[in-house]
């Protein structure tokens, strides 16, 4: 069984949905788990009512099972926000070990009516959040030794979504943070990986709209929520021993999501490509046929740097980008 016994963790939207799977799993296991949730509507819109009853009511099933859990009220969009969450778990546990960044809201639009508060407020939750919230996480976890970070991401974004280009942005930024996250953590044992989940929840429903199609679609009932835990419970989790990846959950199936870089076409080194170059080398350039999955930018300076038969070193030896601080510790 994967243990959490003597961990913490923190889930922020957490009070309804797939955040309260997340978090009633990892008690289950044995987590102290932080329940973040500050009750908003699914818009998240200011002037709308707040209940921040659901992170008790979720703290409360935890705590009857056995498990322990505190409830957090503070909201990710901030930097106050996001510290005052962790703050909550190492006042109260004393550690830190995982955290899934999955607060977040959700409104459709197309894409040329879409306000700028609208898309300001998207991208203020989720990617900012992210960022409010994993910074501090970061600190605590880089003095700890390591830790587990799960961002929530989402297939809108990398794949794209009609009437979400504020959501699609939000979510794609997040796969951008895990890597940097990722890249840099490595040294210090800190692991970040993201989920593209896609389960029945009030996100869903909102956007299909149609209630004879809910619950008569077979695609609707195969999305059940919980398929989407044990990948998100496994990257928490110290059995996850690998970074830098995203994965997609629906409806049971479990696959890995990557970047490919294709091979392309290499114009000869004494020329000046054109666009007409461009034109009559589409085909090659955009063939998927042979591909690499770069582990960062430098991956791809050093794909063409052999290609082209030139060095990636500078005068020193050192290869043309600066290691993340504290990379050689």
């Amino acid at each position: 069984m994967i243990d959490f016994a003597g961990q913490v963790a923190v889930v922020t939207g957490a009070g309804r949905g797939l955040g309260r799977l997340y978090a009633l799993d990892l008690a289950r296991r044995g987590a102290a788990v932080v329940v973040n949730d500050v009750g908003c509507g699914m818009r998240g819109r200011p002037d709308a009512p707040m209940d921040s009853g659901v992170a008790d009511a979720v703290v409360d099933e935890i705590t009857k099972d056995g498990g322990t859990a505190i409830a957090s009220y503070d909201s990710v969009d901030s930097a106050a926000g996001g510290q005052a969450i962790i703050d909550a778990a190492v006042g109260a546990f004393g550690r830190l070990d995982a955290v899934v960044s999955n607060a977040g809201i959700f409104g459709s639009a197309p894409f040329e009516d879409l306000s700028l508060d609208d898309w300001t407020r998207m991208l203020r939750v989720h990617l900012d959040g992210g960022f409010h919230l994993s910074q501090p996480a970061y600190r605590v976890m880089k003095a700890n030794g390591g830790g587990r970070f799960v961002f929530i991401s989402s297939s809108a974004g990398i794949f794209g979504q009609p009437m979400e280009a504020h959501y699609a942005a939000a979510k794609a930024g997040l796969v951008g943070l895990t890597n940097v996250v990722a890249i840099e953590g490595e040294a210090h044992g800190i692991l970040a990986n993201s989920v593209m989940p896609t389960g029945f929840s009030r996100m869903v429903a909102e956007t299909v709209g149609d209630e004879k199609f809910l619950a008569e679609s077979g695609f609707m009932q195969a999305i059940r929520p919980k398929l989407v835990v044990p990948l998100v419970t496994f990257l928490a989790s110290s059995a996850c021993t690998f970074s830098h990846r995203n994965y997609s959950a629906a409806a049971g199936r479990y696959a890995r999501v990557f970047v490919g870089l294709s091979r392309g076409w290499l114009a000869a080194a004494d020329s000046q490509p054109t666009a007409e170059d461009i034109r009559d080398h589409l085909e090659e350039i955009s063939s998927t046929e042979a591909f690499i999955v770069p582990a960062s930018i430098v991956d791809e300076v050093l794909e063409v740097c052999e290609r082209r038969g030139v060095s990636a070193m500078p005068g020193n030896g050192e290869v043309a980008f600066p290691e993340p601080p504290g990379s050689g510790n």
